[in-house]
């Protein structure tokens, strides 16, 4: 857009938010990046809104200028959505923290955008009840809808879509919509809310949601494993799903990760070989019958060294340790940069995937430990490069693109939870045909200007 455009736009937006509207090159600098992408482009200005009449009105300037808009939660994005990659307001929703209300009896919970997993389960101890969607990071719950979030315990509660009932969201025009409602179902005309989430703010700004609650469990119990071999591991846990096993959570690393785990926490001191870390949920008499019936078919497996993990001390020591994977895995390789693959197939699939994704390491030449919501067929490797090395990053850029057409192979998808963004708009056409350009229609329908996060799912 022209200078003069993105000027007025700015100066409008800062009569409206006063001293919330920011040009330093410091405010700038840290919206210009995410958790692992290397790409980084600074925004014009950051605009914190409070509430949604505040996000209305920017997008009304916004679209009156035609000026890029970049929603962002608190910048753990894994794809570059929050990246302002044609430059822009950078839209952030940290002080859209209020939780409006906890509805215990109906088990759900009404939030702004920008209030944290952390902080709602945090205001739900006295509750009973728990908000279950995990990625790891203490993201927002905002981020988590934009990027249809899922991580850690989707095996038995879902991901964000299945746990969202009801949105607010802004358009372009700065007109509010809401999405959804806090019945627990509806077949009352199209899906707006699911078209929502997973947008990646490519069509609206999210800034309030109704998010389901569930009960905290009377009984967990978590435990680590280990196997001599990966294709043991996920055959275990292929297994153990087909047998009805109601596992939690389950999580697959490898041998290189369990190395970084090492590293990172030396007091972890774990075996350097493949590791399952699991949890159950429910009565005291389920849990014990769930873990009779894993740990056999688990040792039938070949597995050994299981370690339970019974107070919430231990276990909460355990699911840190998975949960700062990705820095344990760049321990291997201290001052690289990463690339994250994500990579989802039919749970049927995935020994034969995980196992072509090694000869795939392999030929590549490169460190690239494995991660794994193995419950749901989802994995991860996170891509070990130096920072200044072409040679190095077009490895990885070939690694990642072998394990994209893998998973379409195998009948998967290119991503699992992490999203779309600037890295996997190549792949969308050969994953979804021209169900792509229809994508893109809805797109041009909604956003004719193309403001809205541009450059994010499609190229223009």
């Amino acid at each position: 857009m022209a200078l003069d455009g993105m000027t007025s736009a700015i100066a409008e937006i800062k009569d409206q938010l006063g001293d919330r509207l920011k040009t330093s090159k410091a405010e700038c600098e840290a919206h210009s990046h995410d958790e692992a992408h290397a790409m980084t482009k600074l925004p014009n200005a950051v605009a914190y809104p409070k509430d949604t009449a505040e996000v209305s009105a920017i997008m009304a300037i916004c679209t009156k200028y035609a000026c890029p808009v970049i929603p962002f939660g608190v910048g753990t994005s894994l794809e570059s959505q929050v990246i302002p990659i044609e430059g822009g307001i950078s839209i952030d929703t940290s002080q859209m923290r209020q939780i409006i209300a906890i509805n215990a009896s109906d088990m759900d919970a009404i939030v702004e955008a920008g209030v944290t997993r952390n902080q709602l389960n945090d205001n739900l101890k006295s509750t009973g009840l728990m908000f279950t969607v995990d990625p790891g990071a203490d993201a927002t719950i905002g981020g988590m809808a934009s990027t249809r979030a899922s991580g850690t315990n989707t095996v038995r509660y879902g991901t964000i879509r299945e746990n969202i009932l009801a949105m607010e969201v802004v358009l372009p025009s700065g007109k509010v919509i809401k999405v959804g409602s806090r019945a627990r179902k509806s077949a009352s005309g199209y899906d707006l809310k699911n078209l929502f989430i997973g947008s990646e703010g490519t069509l609206g700004i999210v800034t309030r949601l109704t998010v389901k609650l569930h009960g905290v469990p009377e009984t967990i119990s978590a435990a680590k494993c280990v196997f001599n071999d990966i294709d043991d591991a996920v055959n275990a846990v292929i297994m153990a799903i087909q047998s009805g096993v109601p596992m939690a959570r389950i999580e697959l690393l490898d041998e290189m990760q369990m190395r970084g785990m090492n590293i990172y926490n030396p007091d972890f001191d774990a075996p350097e070989k493949p590791h399952l870390f699991l949890e159950f949920h429910g009565s005291a008499a389920s849990v014990a019958e769930q873990i009779e019936t894993f740990q056999h078919i688990a040792t039938d497996h070949g597995a050994d060294g299981f370690a339970w993990a019974n107070t919430t001390e231990e276990r909460n020591r355990l699911w840190a340790a998975r949960h700062n994977a990705y820095y344990a895995g760049r321990a291997l390789r201290p001052g690289s940069s990463s690339l994250v693959t994500d990579c989802c197939v039919p749970i049927s699939r995935l020994a034969d995937c995980i196992a072509e994704a090694k000869v795939f390491i392999a030929d590549s030449g490169l460190l690239a430990p494995l991660v794994g919501h193995v419950g749901d067929g989802n994995f991860h490797l996170l891509i070990l490069v130096e920072p200044e090395n072409s040679d190095e990053w077009a490895r990885a850029k070939n690694l990642s693109s072998r394990l994209n057409k893998l998973a379409l192979d195998y009948g998967g998808t290119i991503t699992g939870e992490h999203g779309i963004g600037v890295g996997k708009r190549e792949y969308m056409e050969a994953e979804h045909g021209e169900a792509y350009a229809l994508m893109r229609q809805i797109k041009t329908t909604i956003d004719p200007l193309g403001i809205m996060n541009p450059g994010k799912i499609f190229t223009t």
